[in-house]
Parts: C-alpha cells; sequence; structure tokens
C-alpha cells in the first residue's frame, strides 16, 4: 500500500513508462494477434489496459483523461499508445492535485467493497502489470520485440554486450 503520494507517483511513473514502452512497440499488422479464437486480441488487451485508467478511478472520484468503458479500440496501433499515454499522465496529475496523504486512507465502494484509496491505486497498478504480462506474450507471438521491464529482454541482453541467459 501507499503512504504518501509520492510513493504512488514514483510506482506509477515506473510501471506506466513500462507499459508505454509495451504500446510504443506495438503496430498495426499486430492489433489482432489472439492467443485464441476466444482470447482477447493485442488491441483489445491494451485497450482494456488504457479504459482501466478512467472506469477505475471515477470509483474514486477522479475524472481522469481516457476513453470510456464501452468505446472499441482504435485501428491503429500509435492510437492506443497516445491514449494511454493521455490517460496515465492524467491519472498522475489527478491524484497530485486532487489528493494529498491523508486522501489515501479515504475509503470508496470500489466493486460492491469499501476500499482505501491507496487499496484502489494498488490494484490499478497490480491490474495494469498483470494484463502487461499477457500483451508481451502476444507480442512475442506476434513476432514483436518485447521491451525489458524489470530486467533485459532476450534482444536487449546484446546491446548491453552480453550473452543472453540458457534457455
Amino acid at each position: 500500500m501507499y503512504h504518501t503520494i509520492d510513493e504512488f507517483a514514483a510506482a506509477w511513473s515506473y510501471e506506466s513508462d513500462a507499459t508505454q514502452k509495451c504500446f510504443d512497440h506495438l503496430t498495426d499488422a499486430s492489433l489482432g494477434q489472439a492467443v485464441n479464437k476466444d482470447g482477447r486480441t493485442i488491441a483489445r488487451l491494451a485497450w482494456h489496459i488504457t479504459q482501466t485508467l478512467p472506469d477505475m478511478m471515477k470509483g474514486t472520484g477522479l475524472q481522469v483523461t481516457g476513453p470510456g468503458e464501452h468505446e472499441a479500440p482504435p485501428a491503429h496501433a500509435a492510437d492506443i499508445a497516445n491514449a494511454y499515454r493521455t490517460a496515465s499522465a492524467s491519472l498522475l496529475e489527478q491524484v497530485r492535485t486532487g489528493w494529498t496523504d491523508a486522501t489515501l486512507a479515504v475509503t470508496d465502494n470500489m466493486y460492491g467493497e469499501q476500499w482505501t484509496r491507496s487499496e484502489t491505486l494498488q490494484a490499478l497498478i497490480a491490474h495494469q502489470i498483470h494484463h502487461r504480462g499477457q500483451l508481451t506474450v502476444l507480442m512475442r507471438q506476434a513476432g514483436l520485440t518485447v521491451p525489458g521491464v524489470y530486467g533485459p529482454a532476450r534482444e536487449e541482453w546484446a546491446r548491453m554486450g552480453m550473452e543472453p541467459p540458457a534457455i
């Protein structure tokens, strides 16, 4: 849980940058990639991550700029990446200007439960990490380069002058 806005801002900055790196590697041709015929496509998954920022935070009273819950994903990868960039920046700005450290202890009705705002922020980040992991698998299946998030990706070892770990 976060005890200060600065703690959240540091975590959000890292995690949203990691998500943005993934989104910036998407191509229009990759957007239809799914794990199977019943699974979310890259477009749907990336759009779901983006839509969740304003959707989840409206339960706390914040008005984050971003796509509506029922908007269809754009046809172009750059439009998804740009929408995420806007929503992510809006989220951080809304938290920084609308809340104080004490606000993190306020509870809101979230999905039929009472969550502190600190818990909501933690859930938002965990949700994003979860779906970003799914996204990176689909990116590999689509033949895209996956950027390193918590360490170098396979392609990044060589740029560091190192051998990738044995598989």
